[in-house]
């Protein structure tokens, strides 16, 4: 299905200059001719984009902006002869995603419009489960079994098993895996991790000699092995 995209401009010939370029590039396009139109096309039709003029009547694209965000996180591009930075900040504050000035090249306009669409996207959807040798890790339930024996981890370490377990066979640099974890409100060193690590491997009952889950790649990290 085509993306739709909006666009809100009172100058009828850069409304026809888009929808004839935007439609020779596989959008469905929607037109509107101020702020107030362009809310009742929102609703009705849900657009994936929206580019937006900035002056036009009876509601201009920073009163379009306001209320759009009161309802909706839609992308919107400002396509606009304003150049001042106070302008443009303040379409950003209100909630714009992105600006072009006038006059502009269409392939720079697809450009941005694909890259703000790409952002907006939502995120693809993340298997639930991971499975290496005979563990399996059930992120719905927050559970680790090893060969069907439910294996019982600290928040931790379920984060550092789960991101092992994202990359059977390959190494994860020590201050790879010490980031990632403060991205979910670890504030340890990498001397500290050696414990985690550690813990973690008593716990799914490991050799430490002979490793046959997870093995340290000295002077790098770790990896788990794929064949446990």
């Amino acid at each position: 299905m085509p993306r739709k995209i909006l666009v809100v401009d009172d100058t009828r010939n850069v409304q026809l200059m888009l929808e004839d370029f935007l439609t020779s590039q596989d959008f469905a396009v929607l037109t509107a001719s101020d702020g107030r139109e362009a809310l009742e096309r929102t609703r009705q039709e849900r657009p994936d984009l929206i580019l937006l003029d900035i002056m036009m009547p009876n509601m201009d694209g920073y009163q379009f902006i306001s209320q759009l965000r009161r309802e909706s996180a839609l992308p919107v591009i400002m396509i606009t002869a304003k150049q001042q930075e106070a302008d443009l900040v303040r379409g950003f504050e209100l909630g714009a995603d992105d600006y072009i000035t006038k006059p502009f090249r269409m392939r720079e306009l697809l450009m941005r419009m694909r890259a703000v669409l790409r952002r907006a996207a939502p995120p693809p959807a993340q298997e639930q489960t991971l499975r290496v040798g005979n563990l399996l890790l059930d992120r719905s339930r927050h559970e680790v079994r090893q060969a069907e024996q439910t294996v019982e981890l600290t928040p931790l370490e379920f984060q550092i098993l789960e991101i092992l377990m994202q990359a059977p066979g390959e190494v994860i640099r020590r201050a790879d895996l010490a980031m990632r974890l403060m991205e979910n409100g670890y504030t340890g060193s990498e001397a500290t991790l050696k414990i985690h690590i550690r813990n973690l491997r008593l716990k799914l009952d490991d050799d430490l000699t002979q490793p046959r889950y997870i093995e340290t790649v000295f002077g790098v990290g770790y990896r788990l092995l794929e064949t446990p």
